[in-house]
């Protein structure tokens, strides 16, 4: 895809050597080229490997200065865009199986298999978290990362015998890994230097009355899936009382896949109201109370087999219409997005594949693979959305013309925009292209970004005084 895209991503990179600054460039560009491929694949030959090794061990390279030019390039594409903004929130794990775990750190218990005298064999998971925070507008279009935070655990403790000790509704949100919510969220706000326009949106274990709190403080808005019964009103009810009492709005439709990859739909009834919600019972001394909007949406007649979908969510935007119940609920539902944005890093490129073996080294490869993963998400859903986008801000002119004849005879006088380019590459990544499929998925386009870069590396081999201008 050439230089072009990773000199916008790297302009506010600053490793304070400019080598390491050159390097990193070079090193994105090789795997945007192979995301799904080994390191030494991707960067073609023992020298440059042994390289990017070092850089990854460097002390002067941190996965933040990594991240630092993509967070100023999402910054400006926000500032580009009208209207809200929301930013998705949420932890992924990353697992790794090594000799010596303790390099790394653990990140969960897992349940192996049955032993004889009943009990089963429990052994910790040797791993990373992430807890990512992806910008997007109100249709779904991938505008970049705006925080991210990498962390890893010495000695894993489950959460439930954590509990058994001590009441953790009393422990500060300072000391919890719940903290990085909030950290993400002001973080987030003051990176898109418009707190009005941004919407943070979390799922239930983003539940969190100091998360309320600060965005307020910060006068920015939130979105999130409650889980929590919390009082309600002066202290004599709670939300679902006074929600059980509160009459049917309406109905929504909503389209979605389930567990199989199989097209479901569903019809929503619709409840909303707004109410003053109470802190914790600890914390009522701490925290003031929050008026607040309360949307639920049930499905009343879900399919054999299929649990049914209920969302009870909590916001501090205006909610005194059905119409903007419904708004919130589309929003809401765009928290999907991060979740394909985690898909494509994990599978498109294979981070628990990589062999690194210690926690920062590990936290500044899968950084850079970030800004891949968020690239591909852009072009997926750009080609959808975009078609007045010049194909020369994606292609190189060497990239048009192989994809132009790799295009079927029936295909040549299509006009040549960007959905045209997007599916040429998609064919390449196995997309069939009939009028019954869908628009291709993150899988096919990054599969035929890989075919494209061979494709390319073969042109320039054959033809060395090829123009390889990028657009």
């Amino acid at each position: 895809m050439g230089q072009h895209w990773v000199n916008e991503e790297m302009t506010g990179c600053d490793l304070g050597d400019a080598r390491l600054n050159q390097r990193l460039a070079v090193m994105l560009e090789a795997l945007g080229d192979r995301p799904d491929k080994s390191l030494p694949t991707a960067f073609q030959d023992w020298a440059n490997t042994k390289v990017a090794y070092r850089f990854f061990a460097n002390e002067n390279v941190s996965e933040d200065k990594i991240l630092e030019g993509h967070f100023a390039a999402s910054a400006l594409r926000i500032q580009a865009t009208d209207g809200p903004i929301l930013i998705l929130q949420d932890t992924t794990e990353f697992s790794f199986k090594r000799s010596s775990p303790e390099k790394i750190g653990f990140i969960n218990e897992s349940t192996g298999r049955k032993m004889k005298e009943g009990r089963h064999l429990k052994h910790t998971v040797c791993g990373l978290l992430m807890h990512a925070s992806l910008a997007i507008t109100t249709e779904g279009l991938p505008l970049g990362l705006t925080a991210a935070k990498f962390w890893t655990r010495n000695k894993f403790k489950g959460t439930e015998a954590l509990k058994r000790k001590v009441n953790p509704t009393r422990v500060p949100i300072e000391q919890k890994e719940s903290m990085r919510w909030l950290d993400n969220l002001q973080r987030s706000t003051e990176l898109a230097g418009s707190p009005e326009r941004c919407v943070h949106i979390g799922d239930r274990e983003s539940d969190i009355f100091e998360l309320f709190c600060l965005a307020q403080d910060l006068g920015t808005h939130f979105l999130i899936r409650s889980c929590v019964d919390r009082l309600a009103g002066e202290g004599d009810t709670t939300i679902s009382q006074v929600m059980a009492k509160t009459q049917v709005s309406g109905t929504h439709d909503i389209h979605f896949r389930d567990k199989r990859g199989n097209q479901q739909e569903a019809t929503l009834s619709v409840k909303y109201a707004t109410m003053t919600v109470c802190p914790p019972i600890g914390k009522q001394k701490k925290y003031p109370k929050q008026k607040l909007g309360i949307i639920f949406a049930e499905e009343k007649n879900p399919p054999e087999g299929r649990s049914p979908i209920i969302w009870k969510l909590v916001t501090n935007l205006p909610v005194a219409t059905h119409a903007d119940a419904v708004q919130k609920l589309v929003w809401y539902s765009r928290r999907w997005n991060i979740e394909t944005f985690f898909k494509t890093l994990k599978t498109g490129c294979r981070i628990e594949d990589i062999r690194l073996a210690t926690a920062d080294r590990l936290a500044n490869c899968i950084a850079l693979c970030c800004v891949v993963s968020w690239r591909i998400s852009w072009l997926t859903i750009l080609q959808r959305q975009s078609s007045t986008t010049s194909p020369a801000a994606v292609f190189t002119d060497i990239e048009r013309t192989l994809l132009d004849r790799s295009m079927p005879s029936n295909r040549q006088g299509t006009r040549r925009d960007i959905a045209f380019y997007m599916t040429a590459v998609a064919r390449l990544g196995g997309y069939l292209d009939r009028s019954s499929d869908p628009l291709p998925g993150t899988t096919v386009l990054w599969r035929g970004f890989i075919r494209l870069a061979d494709l390319v590396a073969g042109f320039q081999a054959a033809n060395p005084d090829a123009s390889s201008t990028c657009g």
